[in-house]
C-alpha cells in the first residue's frame, strides 16, 4: 500500500501498521525526516506490544534524530576497520539472532564496509530479514532508485554510486512519502539540522539548491503516484470492472495497417504528452480472412510506437469494437482516439455500420470519450499526416477536451 504522510501525523488505526512485513519511508533527499518517521513508528508499535529493535539507525549527529531513539533497543553494532579507520555496520548475524517481530533498518542503499558481511549492500542484508520472517521498515531518498539515478545525475550534477534495484522498493507492502517543501528543507540546512556548519553553504548552493529540491519531490511524488495508480487498476479490475474511475488520463489509439495511421499514433502521442496522460497502443488481429494485415505496413507502425515511446498491444478477436471496448474497461481508458472511416456509405450498409460508428455507441456505453481523427495520405511523398475531424464528445459531461 502506497501511502502520502505527514512526518508528524499519527497511524489511524493498527490496521495500518500491521498491513505489512516490508515498511519504506521515501524521501527526496535527506533531511525531510524519514528516520524520524520512521523511529515514530517504532516507539508507537513498541507501545502497543509490538517485539521492536533497531538493526541500526543513521542519526549523523541530528539531536532530532538521536532523542527518538532512546528507549528503544539497539541491537549492538559490528565494529569494522578499513583503511585504517573503524566503521559501525549493522550486525546481520546478530539481529537474525535475535530474531525481533520488527527490525528497522536505516539507509536502504547504504553501501557495507568491505569485510563487514557477507552482502556488498545493506538491501540484501534486508531481503535476508526478510525471508526468515522479520518485519522490516527502512528509508531511501528518490535518488538511489536504480531508474531514477542516472535522471538525478543530469539534473543535480551529483554521481549517485549507491543504488537500489527498483524491483526491492516495489517488493514493499507499503511505501509512504515523508514530505517536505524545498523551502523548508533549505531553512533545516541553515539552522544546522540536516549537515555539520561547515558542509552548509556548499550543500545550498549546489545539490540543495531550491530547483534541484523542487525537482527529487517531483520525481519522488511521480513514482509513488505510479506505484498508486497500480494497486487503483488492480482493485478496480477485481471488484468495480463497469466502472471508470477518472483519478487519471488514460487514452487509448485503436490502430490499423491503413494508410495515415502512423500520424493518428503521433497525434495520439502529442495529445497524451499535453495532458500528461498514459498512451496505450492497440492492434487487433482479426480471424476475418479480409483483415489480415500487411506485415510491412504492421512493422512501420510498430517503429512508430517504439519512436514516440508509448506502450504496444496486440489482441487477437474476431470483433474488433469489442476488444477495443474491453480493453478500455480493463485499463481505464478514459479517452479512445481512432482513424475516421475509409469505407464508402455503401460499405458501412453492407458490413453492418463501420467500425467507428459502432466503437462511438459502444463507447457511449461504457462512458469513455472517442476522438476520430480524419485520414490524410500522400501519396506521391509516401507519407502520412493528419488534420483535425470532427470530435465526438460521449461519455460523461466531465470529458477531457484536447487542449
Amino acid at each position: 500500500m502506497a501511502e502520502l504522510t505527514d512526518t508528524g501525523g499519527e497511524e489511524d488505526s493498527d490496521m495500518v501498521e500491521a498491513a505489512g512485513h516490508f515498511r519504506i519511508y521515501l524521501g527526496a533527499a535527506a533531511g525531510v525526516g524519514k528516520t524520524v518517521a520512521m523511529l515514530d513508528e517504532a516507539r508507537r508499535r513498541r507501545q502497543r506490544g509490538a517485539d521492536v529493535a533497531i538493526g541500526i539507525i543513521e542519526s549523523h549527529g541530528r539531536p532530532v534524530t538521536e532523542a527518538r531513539v532512546a528507549g528503544l533497543e539497539v541491537v549492538p553494532l559490528h565494529a569494522v576497520e578499513y583503511r585504517g579507520v573503524t566503521f559501525q555496520e549493522m550486525d546481520l548475524d546478530a539481529v537474525l539472532r535475535r530474531h525481533p517481530k520488527v527490525a528497522l533498518v536505516d539507509e536502504l542503499a547504504h553501501t557495507n564496509v568491505p569485510g563487514s558481511g557477507r552482502h556488498d549492500k545493506r538491501w540484501q542484508d534486508v531481503l535476508e530479514l526478510l525471508e526468515v520472517g522479520i518485519d522490516v521498515i527502512t528509508t531511501v531518498n528518490i535518488q538511489h532508485l536504480e531508474s531514477i539515478a542516472d535522471a538525478v545525475e543530469r539534473i543535480a550534477k551529483v554521481e549517485v554510486g549507491e543504488r537500489v534495484p527498483d524491483w526491492v522498493v516495489r517488493r514493499a507492502n507499503q511505501i509512504e512519502l515523508v514530505d517536505s517543501s524545498p523551502e523548508q528543507l533549505r531553512r533545516r540546512m541553515l539552522h544546522g539540522n540536516i549537515y555539520q556548519p561547515d558542509k552548509v553553504p556548499q550543500a545550498l548552493t549546489h545539490f540543495f539548491r531550491a530547483d534541484n529540491l523542487t525537482a527529487l519531490r517531483e520525481l519522488a511524488l511521480r513514482f509513488l503516484a505510479d506505484e498508486t495508480e497500480e494497486e487503483l487498476l488492480e482493485h478496480l479490475r477485481r471488484y468495480q470492472t463497469d466502472v471508470i474511475w477518472e483519478t487519471a488520463e488514460r487514452i487509448m489509439v485503436g490502430v490499423t495497417t491503413a494508410p495515415g495511421t502512423d500520424a493518428i499514433v503521433r497525434r495520439a502521442s502529442r495529445m497524451a504528452a499535453r495532458i500528461k496522460a498514459d498512451l496505450h497502443v492497440v492492434h487487433i488481429n482479426s480471424s476475418d480472412t479480409g483483415r489480415h494485415p500487411d506485415s510491412d505496413r504492421l512493422e512501420q507502425l510498430r517503429q512508430v510506437v517504439s519512436d514516440v515511446g508509448v506502450t504496444w498491444h496486440e489482441i487477437n478477436a474476431d470483433d474488433p469494437v469489442e476488444a477495443l471496448i474491453d480493453f478500455a474497461r480493463h485499463q481505464q481508458i478514459t479517452q479512445i482516439v481512432i482513424g475516421s472511416s475509409r469505407h464508402s456509405r455503401w460499405q458501412e450498409i453492407a458490413g453492418g455500420g463501420s467500425i467507428v460508428k459502432r466503437l462511438t455507441r459502444r463507447a457511449t456505453g461504457a462512458e469513455v470519450d472517442v476522438h476520430i481523427i480524419a485520414r490524410r495520405h500522400d501519396a506521391e511523398e509516401g507519407r502520412s499526416d493528419e488534420r483535425p475531424a470532427r470530435r465526438r464528445r460521449v461519455g460523461t459531461p466531465q470529458a477531457h477536451e484536447e487542449r
